[in-house]
């Protein structure tokens, strides 16, 4: 057997970190600090809500992240620059983590990840754009 397990991935990718409280984040991501990345599916979305429309959140699938966020690409989001400070969200803090490291690993340095993701974000009764409601479902 080689490699490491998921857990010890984690860990690392956690070590390499200053991981944000959802009330930490909100600060930052309101006063224009920073970027708020929604890394969810779609349907992960639509069932539990989104962070609020006013806190400008970008909603980018895990699978093109690396892509839209290294200042080397062409698909590379413009402003988006090697001291951009972003924070990624999930929906409970794992996905995030190792997302936010594999965007560190590219070079930016600052960026971090929400500890508890979108759920601690929600409990906490920070800004949200509840799930739609479908009707005859």
């Amino acid at each position: 057997m080689s490699g490491i397990g998921i857990d010890q991935q984690l860990a690392q990718a956690r070590s390499r970190l200053d991981r944000l409280s959802a009330r930490d984040a909100w600060r930052e991501v309101r006063s224009g600090a920073a970027w708020l990345v929604d890394i969810r599916p779609a349907a992960q979305r639509a069932e539990e809500g989104e962070v609020s429309p006013g806190l400008a959140p970008l909603v980018i699938e895990r699978n093109v992240l690396e892509w839209r966020f290294d200042p080397r690409q062409d698909a590379v989001l413009p402003g988006v620059d090697f001291d951009t400070r972003v924070i990624v969200m999930c929906q409970e803090g794992y996905t995030s983590s190792l997302a936010a490291d594999a965007l560190r690993s590219l070079g930016l340095s600052r960026t971090t990840d929400l500890v508890g993701g979108f759920a601690t974000w929600r409990g906490e009764g920070l800004p949200i754009a509840r799930p739609a409601i479908l009707l005859g479902a």
